[in-house]
């Protein structure tokens, strides 16, 4: 007898203790009135963000506000987490069955969900690629926050995932100068790729508009301070969670009159909010992904199976990655989805 669809079952990744998670079963509904049944294609690991969630880290304070748009539990755990999900919707409304879509869902192989929370992917983006949407937007909002000008000197400090999608965005800005700066001297093959120029912090030049700091360090925001040029600004994109940071606020910082000012994708920013909605925001992030520079972030790829082992590896340092690709059953090689993206 085949099951109802009531009785279908879907499977989640949750984050069920410190330093561990599981894949579990659960009840999959029935999709009501403008919902939409969404069958996962990708999902990449967000690696900052989720192994402060992995190790148990955030903090009590904020943990309301830390929360991922689709969430389930409460922090420390069992939480189901994550926010950069592309699959393609098997049951909706008129006009949504066989899209391709960006959502901020956890890392899940079905589920059902409103189809104002759907992002559609347009043609010339990859499904594989459209996963560093939800980090595109970020780095989106840093812009709309720190509002660069025409002949800027900008830095951007830390060159991980975040770091790089900034100073990806940057390279087309008629700016006096841009650096991506980073301890590790092997960042500098992203940067070539990306077509900017690399350096590591001591040989970094000072005087800089803006900085954005994207390196989740004590020395890479004492570094930031002292590259920005008097009253200017750095914007900081770091989420430290739960470890405390000491900075030498008696030099640069209080003598040249220097700003420092958060980025935080959980509302649009203020230059922009009462313009644009986070939909938007999104929107504009999945167009910017028609450019192929953008698939020097995906560095590895992992069954949805081996996702527990995996985000582990990423916590304990055993796997490198900017963004790693979690693949979900019947969907797509790389070439596969290429050639339907380019009919």
């Amino acid at each position: 007898m085949t099951k109802s669809r009531k009785e279908a079952q879907a499977t989640a990744y949750w984050t069920t203790g410190p330093e561990h998670g599981e894949l579990r079963n659960e009840a999959l509904p029935a999709p009501g009135p403008g919902e939409a049944l969404v069958r996962t294609l990708y999902s990449g690991i967000s690696k900052g963000t989720e192994i402060v969630v992995h190790k148990g880290s955030v903090p009590p304070r904020v943990a309301a506000e830390m929360r991922a748009p689709h969430q389930e539990g409460t922090f420390p755990s069992p939480v189901k987490f994550g926010y950069l999900s592309v699959g393609v919707v098997e049951e909706g409304p008129e006009g949504w069955a066989g899209q391709k879509v960006f959502c901020l869902n956890p890392h899940q192989d079905r589920y059902v969900i409103s189809t104002d929370a759907l992002t559609r992917i347009p043609d010339g983006v990859p499904a594989r690629r459209a996963v560093l949407t939800g980090t595109v937007e970020t780095a989106v909002n840093a812009l709309w926050e720190a509002g660069p000008r025409l002949g800027d000197r900008i830095a951007v400090v830390g060159a991980g995932l975040v770091g790089g999608m900034v100073a990806t965005l940057l390279r087309t800005f008629p700016l006096a100068r841009l650096q991506l700066v980073d301890v590790d001297s092997e960042r500098k093959q992203l940067a070539d790729r990306l077509g900017v120029e690399f350096t590591r912090p001591d040989d970094a030049k000072p005087d800089c508009d803006i900085v954005f700091h994207c390196s989740a360090s004590q020395e890479g925001l004492e570094r930031s301070l002292q590259l920005a040029g008097d009253e200017g600004e750095i914007i900081e994109m770091s989420w430290y969670a739960n470890r405390k940071i000491t900075l030498p606020l008696g030099e640069d910082f209080h003598a040249r009159r220097l700003s420092i000012r958060a980025s935080q994708v959980g509302v649009v920013a203020r230059a922009r909010r009462h313009r644009r909605t986070t939909a938007e925001r999104l929107e504009l992030a999945v167009e910017l992904l028609k450019d192929p520079v953008f698939d020097v972030f995906l560095t590895g790829a992992s069954p949805f199976t081996d996702l527990p082992a995996v985000v582990q590896n990423l916590a304990d340092g055993t796997l490198e990655a900017l963004c790693h690709v979690i693949e979900y059953p019947n969907a797509d090689s790389p070439a596969e989805s290429d050639a339907k993206d380019r009919k």
